[in-house]
């Protein structure tokens, strides 16, 4: 049978549509990898593995979580822009790999908005200041008289570009003479505290939770726009400089020309996990704030949160690597 020309273009137009609605049908057909940035046993690591048991249990299959650290995020972030787009391998990204690192390297082997496509968000989270039971400063103010009275003498630990950013702001903000010192986990951070070798350091809620409760470190300040639930009485750093707020953030990204509708299953698996009260209290319980948004929000949200990076390394002087 011999097909008009004129209906052509509306019958292929249909079969495209036929084939992209038929990508998510059986979605997914086979195991699912989540690739983590970072290294095991960190919040990216573990939240990827709490969003990995509630796909596992909903959708019947295997959900592999492959933790790829290195160069502050770079290398599991290339990793997944080189993985094929058929919906069957996810980014865990964070606000280091797609808002700030652009800014505080001076080449990227990817692009965070062309080369992936934003699935969802997970949830938000903040760092908190802190120092040695036995230091002789327990508040930002008495840290930055101490480090005014030291001009030199005040290090500071960071384990990640952004990371820096929170120290490197109090410089700025605080007028003072602070030097920071560049470590490669933040096990050793921890350490170093400890043992006087640093003086403080801003550190994420979920490493900062067993040191406080086991009361081996002590917080000052948190730098969320509110007080961290499990810590209510620390203050937020904007309570002393108005607008000092870094957060960060925790999502979901895929290869460019990932299926829309696979894209879009997905991200309605995350919102129905974080809103699921057992999934969202391991969220918690790891130092998150659980958030849901729908895939056109994430893509607003990841483009404005570049905009916040771009300005807060500004301010904070740090020169790209």
């Amino acid at each position: 049978m011999s097909i008009p020309r004129s209906l052509r273009p509306a019958l292929i137009g249909a079969g495209l549509l036929l084939a992209a609605a038929s990508h998510a049908a059986g979605w997914p057909e086979k195991p699912v990898t989540l690739i983590v940035p970072s290294a095991a046993g960190g919040a990216a690591d573990l939240t990827a593995r709490t969003l990995a048991q509630y796909l596992g249990e909903k959708t019947g299959q295997t959900v592999i979580v492959e933790d790829r650290p290195g160069a502050g995020g770079i290398v599991g972030t290339n990793a997944a822009r080189n993985a094929a787009a058929d919906g069957y391998t996810f980014l865990l990204s964070t606000n280091s790999t797609h808002s700030a690192n652009q800014f505080l390297y001076k080449s990227l082997p990817y692009d965070a908005q062309k080369d992936f496509r934003q699935v969802g968000m997970l949830g938000t989270f903040g760092t908190v200041g802190v120092v040695a039971p036995d230091s002789p400063y327990r508040t930002v103010p008495e840290l930055v008289d101490y480090a005014k009275q030291h001009p030199g003498k005040v290090f500071f630990g960071y384990y990640s570009s952004s990371s820096q950013v929170p120290s490197e702001l109090l410089k700025q903000r605080a007028g003072i003479e602070i030097t920071g010192a560049a470590y490669k986990n933040i096990t050793q951070i921890i350490t170093d505290l400890r043992g006087k070798q640093i003086n403080f350091a801003f550190v994420d809620y979920l490493t900062a939770m067993g040191q406080i409760d086991g009361k081996g470190l002590v917080p000052i300040a948190v730098t969320g726009a509110q007080p961290q639930p499990a810590w209510p009485s620390v203050p937020t750093m904007s309570t002393y400089y108005p607008d000092f707020i870094v957060a960060g953030w925790l999502g979901l990204s895929a290869p460019a020309g990932t299926p829309q509708d696979i894209v879009e299953k997905m991200n309605a698996h995350m919102q129905a996990a974080v809103k699921d009260e057992a999934t969202a209290n391991k969220l918690r319980a790891l130092g998150l704030t659980p958030e849901t948004m729908d895939v056109a929000r994430f893509d607003a949200f990841v483009k404005e949160d570049t905009a916040r990076w771009k300005e807060w390394i500004r301010i904070s002087g740090i020169q790209p690597q």
